[in-house]
C-alpha cells in the first residue's frame, strides 16, 4: 500500500511516541516530541499509510452526561464528530547543524517493517537537506544494527569512525556515517538513480529534487 509524507505535527505525538517506545525501548530518557516541534533546529517528518486512519478516542466530559441525562438536548446543534487521524506507520527526523543535516531517528512500527517505509523516510530526509542548503547528512547507528547501516551505504553514506560505548542501555559502539556533498553532480545523479529504482519497486510517487 503507497505511503504518503507529511511534516510532524503536534496531533502525530501519540502516534509518534508509541513507534519510539517499540523501537527504542531501551532509550531513556524519551524524547519529548512536543519540545521536538518548537526546537528551531530540528525537523520531523511521519510516514501515513494511505487510506488507513485511527478513529479518535470519544470525548468524556460533561457533556456527554448531560446528552444521557435529557435526551431533550440531542435536537440542538452540537460541534463536528472528531475526524480520524492519518495512520502513521514511522517517523524521522533531523537537527540542521550549520551546513550539516544530523539525522536523529528514523522508525517504523515492526508490523509495517520490509515495506520500503524506512527508505522512503530517509528519500524524505535527503530531499529536506537538499532544500535547507546542507551540505551532507550524517547519523550514528549502533554496531550491530547491521540492516540500517546497509540502507545506509545504499544511499551513499560511508563509515567515518566509531563512537565508542556511545548507547547507555549496553554501552554499545555507535557508527558514524556521513554522505558526500548532497549537491555533487555525481551524487545528484547516483540519488536521481535510487529514487527511480525506489518509486519503481514499491509503487510510490516520490518528491522531484
Amino acid at each position: 500500500m503507497p505511503h504518503v509524507i507529511h511534516p510532524m505535527r503536534k496531533e502525530d505525538i501519540p502516534q509518534v511516541s508509541e513507534i519510539d517506545r517499540e523501537a527504542f525501548p531501551n532509550q531513556w530518557p524519551p524524547p519529548n516530541y512536543k519540545n521536538e516541534l518548537q526546537n528551531q533546529i530540528a525537523r520531523y517528518i511521519v510516514a501515513c499509510e494511505e487510506g488507513a486512519a485511527v478513529a479518535p478516542e470519544r470525548a468524556k466530559d460533561a457533556s456527554c452526561i448531560i446528552y444521557r441525562l435529557l435526551p431533550w438536548l440531542k435536537s440542538y446543534p452540537s460541534s463536528p464528530a472528531p475526524q480520524p487521524e492519518p495512520y502513521i506507520v514511522g517517523f524521522a527526523g533531523i537537527w540542521v547543524l550549520a551546513d550539516e543535516a544530523h539525522v536523529t531517528n528514523i522508525a517504523v512500527r515492526k508490523s509495517c517493517q520490509r515495506r520500503g517505509v524506512g527508505e522512503l523516510l530517509l528519500i524524505y530526509l535527503i530531499d529536506l537537506a537538499q532544500k535547507l542548503k546542507n551540505t551532507n547528512l550524517t547519523l550514528e547507528v549502533r554496531a550491530s544494527n547491521t540492516a540500517a547501516q546497509s540502507l545506509y551505504r545504499k544511499y551513499g553514506f560511508i563509515e567515518m569512525g566509531v563512537r565508542r560505548a556511545y548507547y547507555l542501555d549496553n554501552r554499545e559502539d555507535a557508527v558514524i556515517m556521513s554522505t558526500e556533498n548532497i549537491h555533487t553532480d555525481s551524487y545528484q545523479a547516483f540519488y536521481r538513480q535510487m529514487k527511480e529504482a525506489y518509486a519503481l519497486r514499491w509503487d510510490n510517487q516520490l518528491p522531484v529534487s
